[in-house]
């Protein structure tokens, strides 16, 4: 449910609080303009040299400095039961939403971010320096070259179907601490198919265009 909808017809970049490349970041705003940071992201913005449209959080790590000069447009949730990530999901109302700083930083914000996205059934891709992250759509169509890096993640109990990956998945049965799918390869087009959500999907950072496409 969106709660005090932030609206934008094309996309968000939301940012948080871990790594955050110059690249990523101006790429992120040419495909989803609406800039939002998740708490202590603000503060990764204005070190960019941009200004959040809006910061979202429990404030209990972005700057003084960084409040004062957004102002009007940080939103203070002190709810403790949900991240700085839910809560601006919760808020976002747009078809697309690029995460950045949500990946390769301290391991407990990364996986508590992967543990949220795993629940969402929007385009949501996390952007970190070497790979990108997404919930993987009951099926989706992938135009990937030959020899790109597919791994599949669950984090639920789900089977699937595939064309185009080197080692098929029909008839495996995936499910958090038992069977994974790491460092498949694409031997061109890939289509995969789930009975249910729960799987992520990882692609290297090059594979952007590809995976977008295919959420869309």
């Amino acid at each position: 449910m969106i709660h005090d909808a932030i609206s934008h017809d094309l996309g968000a970049t939301l940012v948080g609080g871990g790594p955050v490349f110059v690249g990523d970041f101006d790429e992120s705003r040419s495909i989803a303009p609406l800039l939002v940071a998740a708490d202590s992201g603000a503060d990764r913005i204005l070190d960019l040299g941009h200004m959040p449209d809006w910061a979202i959080g429990d404030l209990d790590s972005i700057s003084q400095s960084a409040r004062d000069r957004i102002g009007a447009r940080v939103i203070h949730d002190p709810c403790q039961e949900t991240t700085d990530f839910e809560k601006c999901l919760a808020r976002i109302d747009a078809p697309l939403i690029l995460g950045l700083g949500f990946l390769g930083g301290q391991i407990d914000h990364e996986l508590a971010a992967l543990s949220v996205l795993v629940r969402q059934d929007r385009a949501i891709v996390l952007i970190g320096e070497h790979d990108i992250v997404a919930h993987v759509p009951q099926i989706i169509d992938l135009a990937l070259a030959p020899g790109t890096r597919v791994s599949l993640f669950p984090m639920a109990a789900v089977t699937g179907r595939s064309t185009g990956l080197t080692w098929p998945i029909d008839g495996l049965k995936f499910a958090p601490g038992r069977r994974s799918g790491t460092s498949n390869r694409a031997s061109g087009a890939v289509q995969l198919a789930f009975d249910g959500p729960g799987m992520l999907l990882i692609l290297p950072r090059a594979a952007l265009s590809a995976l977008l496409t295919g959420l869309r």
